[in-house]
Order: structure tokens, then sequence, then C-alpha cells
């Protein structure tokens, strides 16, 4: 079966850059001698967390950058999130699939973490949208839907590229095509998901759309 693709929606922390990795170098340049990897999983938990509690309504909206912010609990540390390292195909892979496809970044970072973090890891976008602009978070089918607004097509014919299950399964629930690519710190698919690409990287996946699209 062809699908017929109008433009790619990027899931980026996690996918795109390696979220874990730019927080842990963070906090081993402000506090050497804590246990880094503990404080990644604190810090990564305390937002998946607050994320959840606003989506379900049990907490009022507040921007990714106050909640890492309560997760860091310096000022010194609540940045980290503009650093994050790209993945070592992120930007040859963003490059390739430019040359094809409109590439509409997708992140539950505020505006402004997102301007700093796509200015530092050197992210190629045609437009780069933030859940902040629907006061939520994904999976709510609102951010989905924002991009789905701002690209002026059909949700088929939107595929969403996330390393999370999660987020793939939230675009499936406004009618978007979905891509998995794994990735280290990702949400692995179940046996019960059914995604529409499966790709090692982005250069694999860039490989596959052209083979659909040849």
């Amino acid at each position: 079966m062809t699908v017929e693709i109008d433009a790619l929606v990027f899931d980026i922390l996690g996918t795109l850059v390696d979220e874990p990795a730019g927080i842990r170098a963070a906090i081993r340049q402000a506090v050497p001698d804590a246990d880094a990897d503990e404080l990644v999983d604190q810090w990564l938990g305390h937002v998946e967390t607050e994320q959840r509690r606003i989506v379900a309504g049990d907490r009022p909206y507040a921007a990714s950058d106050v909640l890492d912010r309560e997760a860091a609990k310096t000022d010194a540390l609540a940045t980290a999130g503009r650093r994050m390292p790209p993945w070592s195909d992120t930007v040859e892979g963003l490059n390739r699939l430019a040359e094809r496809f409109p590439l509409i970044g997708l992140s539950n970072a505020s505006r402004t973490t997102l301007l700093r973090m796509n200015a530092h890891a050197g992210l190629r976008w045609h437009q780069a949208l933030s859940a902040e602009e629907v006061r939520s978070y994904k999976p709510d089918p609102a951010v989905y839907e924002l991009a789905v607004k701002v690209a002026g097509a059909p949700p088929e014919r939107l595929l969403m590229v996330a390393a999370h299950a999660w987020d793939l399964r939230g675009a499936q629930s406004v009618g978007l095509r979905t891509a998995y690519v794994a990735r280290p710190v990702g949400d692995p698919p179940s046996p019960a998901d059914r995604f529409d690409f499966y790709a090692e990287d982005l250069l694999d996946l860039a490989a596959q759309l052209g083979e659909r699209h040849a």
C-alpha cells in the first residue's frame, strides 16, 4: 500500500537529541560530586509526572521551563534542557529528509527552550512547534492537532516520527501516520502496536521513504 505523505512531524526530546546525556553533562559540570545518573532519573521522572498531571487536569498548566526548574532546584541547572546533544545521525538525517518533505518539530519543550535547543543541536526545521501553544503536553490530542492545523493537510498525510511508542499512539489518536525510530532512551513499541514505519535511525527512515516514493 502506498502511503502519501505531505509533511513529517518530529518529536525532539529523545528522538532527535539525547535528553538524559544533556542533563547529565549539566549536573556533572555544576555538581561534580553528585550521583548524576540518579539525579537525571529524578529530573525526568518529575517532569513526566507533572506533565501527566497537567494533561489529566490535576494541575494548572505550567511551561516546561517551570517543570525543569522544579526538578533542577537551581537556576544554574534549570536551563540544561537547552543544551541537548543530537544523536549522531540526526543532522544528516534531517537534511536528507528536508530535501523531499517539509519538516515540522513538535515538542513538549517550551518555546524558549525549543529555540535554544534547536540552535545548540543544529536541527533543521521548516517549522518548530511547542506544546506551549495549546497549554498542554503530548499525548493530549490538542498538541498533535496543532501540527495538523499548521501543516494545512489531512492528518493521514502527515507522518509522526518518534522514539516513544506512547507519543506515536497519541498521534494515531488524531489520524496521523506513524514512524518509530529506535533510540536507547526511547519507549519501544509493544506487541500490540502497529506503526507505518520502523526504522533503525533517521537515515534508515529516509531510505525507506525514498523507496516508498520512488
